[in-house]
């Protein structure tokens, strides 16, 4: 049910300007249009450690298959388009005992055998400035849809670029719901709540989330962005990022990631957090260093959409997000590229992360930690050329209430080109 106006708007903007590109159709709608399907095989198990677990663990194996359609624009002074996303998640093992993974929907019994939705997406092109109206992926430091399990989350709602000016874009966008990645129902938007010590919730869902935000490049090593964005009944935020890239020698740099948000109550919510973060990440030839600092202070801990959404931390890793109420947490960081020796494809990465200070049920201090190790492989050549192996391992340990878990991803994916 479209429960705005401005929902209906963008569902019959959507529905028209899909109907009406056939007729407009020309040769540059046609040459640059880019199709390609991606084969998604993921196995997902995690244990759970803890001492009187309800659930002992999750585990699940899926095929995900993933065609995605870009068309070109139209020509004239307003370019129109049309963009498709076809996902399709296919049951290989699964039981009742063991769903909860994310790559899987939970049914009253079990995980059904396939799962699959479509998404259309109208744009239109100005210059250098698109407008897209129906089904979005989003990434910037608002508000980041996940692609971290067999299928990606998405949102339904519109969003605006622009690049008018050298060196600065503009990014504006309104969503009034979200489709969770192991889900094919489009559902109202709620808070993360859990461990951040957020009360007040009357309204449980909300169907507006918006945001307005900029990155201008002030020197071609220094970028900075700043957004605003508002949950409706939930929270308000002001995001500041800072990027800096120190090139020292050929193949050596220092790069900075500064990051402050600031959030607070819309509605009867008691959100009131400050977050700050810091990674300082030194690049040699194939290896890099990275260390990162997290700071959560106010009276919550830190708000950001609940579901499949990806906060703009620096600590929020495979697991874990270390954002409770006065939390702080660091990280230490080592990624290796094999290219630099040789070994083309094959790259590593392993991370340590601690957090402290927080409160937690049961105890004096709150503690946490989380251990993460990459692998991956892309075949250079041959029959399995482009075919990329990657294998993801994460173990998270906490005292008192938290869960301690095991986890491991293995995920072979591949894609093919189609136009």
């Amino acid at each position: 049910m479209l429960k705005t106006p401005i929902a209906r708007g963008v569902a019959l903007a959507t529905l028209g300007a899909t109907l009406a590109i056939p007729t407009m159709a020309q040769a540059a709608f046609i040459e640059d249009t880019k199709a390609s399907l991606e084969l998604r095989n993921f196995y997902y198990n995690r244990d759970y450690r803890q001492d009187g677990a309800s659930q002992s663990k999750q585990d699940e194996w899926a095929q995900g298959f993933l065609l995605r359609i870009e068309s070109g624009y139209t020509e004239g002074p307003v370019g129109f388009g049309v963009d498709a996303l076809g996902l399709l998640g296919v049951k290989l093992d699964s039981s009742p005992d063991r769903t909860g993974t994310g790559i899987l929907p939970v049914g009253d019994s079990g995980a059904p055998d396939d799962y699959s939705e479509l998404g259309l997406t109208a744009k239109a092109k100005v210059s250098k400035s698109v407008l897209k109206v129906g089904t979005l992926q989003l990434k910037n430091p608002a508000i980041a849809t996940s692609d971290s399990r067999l299928l990606p989350s998405v949102m339904r709602g519109a969003q605006l670029i622009s690049n008018e000016i050298d060196g600065l874009t503009l990014d504006l966008g309104y969503v009034d719901q979200i489709n969770n990645r192991n889900s094919t129902n489009y559902e109202d938007m709620g808070v993360n709540t859990a461990g951040k010590g957020i009360t007040g919730i009357t309204n449980v869902e909300s169907d507006e989330f918006v945001y307005l935000g900029g990155t201008y490049k002030v020197t071609k090593d220094l970028s900075a962005s700043y957004y605003y964005s508002n949950l409706e009944d939930f929270y308000k935020q002001h995001s500041l990022n800072l990027v800096h890239v120190l090139p020292i020698s050929e193949g050596q740099s220092l790069k900075t990631d500064l990051r402050y948000q600031r959030s607070t109550d819309d509605g009867n919510t008691n959100v009131d957090n400050k977050a700050f973060g810091a990674m300082v990440t030194y690049s040699l030839s194939g290896h890099s260093f990275g260390l990162g600092y997290q700071k959560m202070s106010g009276d919550t801990g830190f708000a950001y959409l609940g579901g499949n959404i990806d906060p703009y931390l620096v600590n929020f890793v495979q697991i874990g997000d270390f954002a409770q109420e006065d939390e702080k947490s660091w990280q230490a960081r080592y990624d290796f590229n094999f290219a630099s020796i040789g070994i083309p494809g094959l790259t590593f990465m392993t991370r340590y992360i601690t957090g402290d200070n927080f409160e937690r049920a049961g105890v004096s201090e709150g503690k946490e930690w989380e251990r993460d190790t990459d692998i991956g492989y892309t075949f250079q050549e041959g029959a399995l050329k482009n075919l990329n192996v990657k294998w993801r391992n994460a173990t998270f340990r906490s005292n008192g209430a938290g869960n301690d878990m095991d986890e491991n991803r293995l995920i072979v994916s591949y894609t093919i080109p189609l136009m």
